[in-house]
């Protein structure tokens, strides 16, 4: 059967006889074509789907956030939130049905929420508090422990009431909660923006800030481990925050599973199931390098309780 075709467009009698196959042609080549230039436009892998074809799961953290996450001697990452992205190994291996391999990369505060927008890490665990405009781009898991922004200063100049802090030059990591806690603590003071807590020291150390604004169990940790820790003193509460890890928006069963095994690692815990009890004793308990205060330990715990009192109760055959 032919199909009329112009003449004075497509001239030639082949054309003529397969005029409309040609244009089919064309317009499928030229849909491909542009699906290839627009990859957008084919249905988005999952985070789930990701790590099942490729068999690992990629986690950006940090380097030196310890007690949480930090490198060590060996050039290995250590730390509390390391040891929950290995519950999320473990819970993704059973799921999925075969060993998933963690794989682990060092982002500075500020990198964290663009590797996870373009797909560069698959979650983000380190010392990650929510904030409701870190929601708009990211979505957060629960929060396994607690923490709160606290002030770094050297001794003889302790002084950390609001009035205290007028004029002051204080250094906090740019973006974090920890510079939005000074803030509205004190609007005169004079926020130094830096990019990563080793440069908050430093800066401390060198006198060129009067303060350094962070997680109150991170520096606790660094002032344990300085060389001269007689020289500082942790002081003030200016916020209380949950620390959770982060993943990209819209990946919810990779979500539910990052929630069951952080949620079954903190049941087994309060239920004092040994595997648990004895990662959780190796960066807070009594023999830990930083052991929890009794007050802070009874905050983390309550904290513990309270997201497990909102979600169904792990089968006993899980813990």
């Amino acid at each position: 059967m032919q199909y009329p075709v112009d003449p004075n467009r497509f001239p030639h009698p082949l054309v003529k006889v397969w005029g409309r196959g040609v244009r089919l042609t064309l317009l499928t080549t030229l849909c491909s074509l542009f699906t290839i230039a627009n990859p957008q436009l084919v249905s988005a892998e999952t985070v789930l789907e990701k790590v099942a074809r490729t068999g690992t799961v990629t986690a950006g953290t940090n380097k030196n956030a310890l007690p949480f996450a930090f490198m060590d001697e060996h050039g290995q990452f250590q730390g509390y939130s390391i040891e929950m992205l290995k519950q999320v190994q473990a819970q993704l291996s059973k799921t999925l049905g075969k060993e998933i391999e963690l794989k682990l990369i060092a982002l500075t505060p500020s990198d964290r929420i663009p590797k996870l927008v373009t797909g560069e890490v698959d979650i983000v665990c380190d010392a990650s508090s929510y904030t409701w405009e870190r929601d708009k781009e990211i979505d957060f898991s629960v929060s396994y422990s607690l923490t709160g922004t606290r002030l770094l200063m050297k001794k003889g100049s302790e002084a950390w009431e609001p009035e205290a802090l007028a004029n002051k030059k204080i250094a906090a990591v740019a973006g974090t909660t920890n510079e939005i806690a000074i803030r509205r603590t004190q609007s005169r003071a004079q926020i130094i923006a830096i990019q990563d807590h080793a440069q908050g020291y430093k800066a401390l150390q060198q006198g060129t800030v009067d303060a350094f604004a962070a997680d109150g169990i991170l520096l606790e940790g660094w002032l344990q481990n300085s060389q001269n820790p007689e020289d500082f003193n942790v002081v003030g509460y200016f916020s209380r925050e949950g620390i959770a890890c982060m993943m990209p928006e819209n990946n919810s069963k990779f979500v539910d599973q990052v929630n069951y095994a952080l949620v079954r690692f903190m049941e087994g815990y309060l239920k004092g199931k040994e595997p648990y009890v004895k990662t959780f004793d190796r960066w807070f308990g009594p023999e830990a390098k930083l052991p929890l205060t009794q007050d802070l330990r009874s905050l983390v715990l309550e904290t513990m309780q309270l997201v497990i009192d909102f979600k169904e109760e792990i089968p006993e055959s899980d813990l």
